[in-house]
């Protein structure tokens, strides 16, 4: 007897979108929809009322082969939204790839920051990454992705599977950031002194703003065990790192943000509680 060939191979379709309105002193969520195991929690102010924080949560806790995650933001004049996450997004071992879409939009006035945990892509995983980001007139933005490739932890190297990612930011339709990363599992890159140098976690930062030189150099001095650096570009602050561990990279991360967004956003930085725990 031969066995039948199923038909209906499980995976997650998960929509989140979400709309930020800036009324009177405080950024309220206007629009809050999700589609399969995708949300937010509870919105928060531990800075106040000017700027509202969301956790977005994927329930399921890890992506794999077939599934796929997209995320809309948008955040209106004049507001302010901050959405990060309660841990690292786990790319699982597939025989398919998964996907995951952000479409981040940010109106004039308005302020963006795009701070999720990091991300572990597991040896023999496929994710295909898409971000795309529009800011309108004098909108500002503070990204950053965290990526480890294999399992530092338990010394699980990235010998096999693959990893695409494309990253477009646009201001008012001018490209200003256009970067597309293809990463196969085992390859020499992943060890050559011009790719990762043994290095399994990378890492980048794009925030909007002109820095002034001392603040470039107080952030090319702190002491750390990454080997990173920043970049002032027209109109971007680009930093980047290579790590041992999400840790390193992570702390390393958060000492720029706290020394930039007072900088380029004015505002100092106050650490969501989701980081400690």
């Amino acid at each position: 007897m031969t066995a039948l060939t199923p038909i209906f191979t499980p995976h997650w379709l998960a929509e989140l979108d979400l709309g930020y309105a800036r009324l009177g002193q405080a950024t309220r969520p206007v629009r809050r929809r999700h589609n399969g195991p995708l949300r937010v929690q509870k919105h928060l102010y531990p800075e106040g009322p000017e700027v509202c924080q969301h956790i977005v949560v994927h329930p399921p806790g890890g992506i794999a082969g077939g599934d796929r995650l997209a995320i809309h933001a948008e955040v209106g004049h004049g507001a302010w939204a901050q959405l990060t996450s309660p841990g690292a997004a786990k790319w699982y071992r597939a025989a398919s790839p998964a996907h995951q879409t952000l479409d981040l939009r940010v109106q004039a006035g308005a302020t963006l920051e795009w701070l999720p945990q990091e991300t572990i892509v597991y040896a023999g995983a496929q994710p295909e990454l898409r971000t795309c980001i529009d800011l309108e007139g004098d909108a500002r933005l503070f990204y950053w992705d965290i990526v480890a490739l294999g399992r530092p932890a338990c010394a699980e190297r990235f010998d096999c599977g693959r990893l695409r990612a494309a990253l477009d930011i646009r201001r008012d339709g001018q490209l200003l950031w256009h970067e597309r990363q293809a990463i196969e599992g085992g390859d020499r890159l992943l060890d050559s002194p011009i790719g990762l140098a043994g290095q399994p976690v990378f890492g980048t930062l794009i925030v909007t703003g002109t820095l002034d030189t001392d603040v470039l150099d107080a952030c090319r001095d702190l002491k750390t065990p990454v080997r990173g650096d920043l970049t002032q570009l027209p109109g971007l602050v680009v930093a980047r790192c290579l790590a041992g561990e999400t840790l390193e990279a992570r702390a390393w991360m958060i000492a720029l943000w706290q020394r930039l967004r007072p900088a380029l956003l004015g505002r100092e930085a106050l650490a969501p509680r989701i980081w400690s725990t």
